[in-house]
């Protein structure tokens, strides 16, 4: 009820209410919570990077049955890892999509148009059940050409959706999450 009356006592020019906090702590660099950092991803190779990727897949609450599918540097045809995302309604109706993950640990270079687009090509030729989704994963980043790619790829309604996820995203995922970054070493 409080909230209620407060949002009716402040007018549009009036100043926002502020917590209460302490500046002198704000500024001893003490701070709690998650925040981003850039990760020292040198300190991973390949196969590290898929490890980083597997367990923090497995935190997600929504995917089950996360699988690493191939040894890395095997010829994969783009499927490194796959789960079941489990999606949820508002009616209490629950399904399920197979979603593949593609790990790309390119630190000296962007990820371009061509492997997003082989990536997606690749999905079509993989065996039932159908593939709904792809992750393209990257410890570094994606070009303005893959970027542009997969947006219409995704725009045009075509399956699998592809989720693109540069080093910012990863990271963010990380900081909620410290220990999974901490166990390989990136903390």
């Amino acid at each position: 009820m409080r909230a209620d009356v407060l949002s009716h006592a402040l007018g549009d020019s009036d100043p926002l209410p502020v917590p209460d906090l302490d500046l002198g702590q704000a500024a001893s660099g003490h701070l709690t919570g998650p925040a981003t950092l850039a990760l020292p991803w040198e300190r991973l190779d390949d196969d590290g990077f898929e490890r980083l990727l597997y367990d923090l897949l497995r935190s997600i609450p929504e995917h089950e049955n996360v699988q690493w599918l191939m040894q890395t540097r095997a010829p994969d045809r783009g499927r490194d890892l796959s789960l079941d995302r489990v999606l949820r309604d508002g009616s209490g109706g629950v399904r399920t999509e197979r979603v593949i993950v593609q790990a790309k640990h390119w630190r000296s270079r962007s990820v371009n148009a061509a492997a997003v687009s082989e990536t997606a090509t690749a999905g079509k030729l993989w065996s039932p059940p159908l593939v709904r989704g792809i992750v393209i994963a990257t410890s570094g980043r994606f070009t303005a050409d893959a970027v542009l790619w997969a947006e219409r790829h995704n725009a045009e309604g075509a399956v699998p959706y592809i989720d693109l996820w540069p080093e910012s995203r990863i990271e963010t995922l990380l900081a909620q999450k410290p220990h999974i970054a901490a166990a390989h070493g990136l903390r």
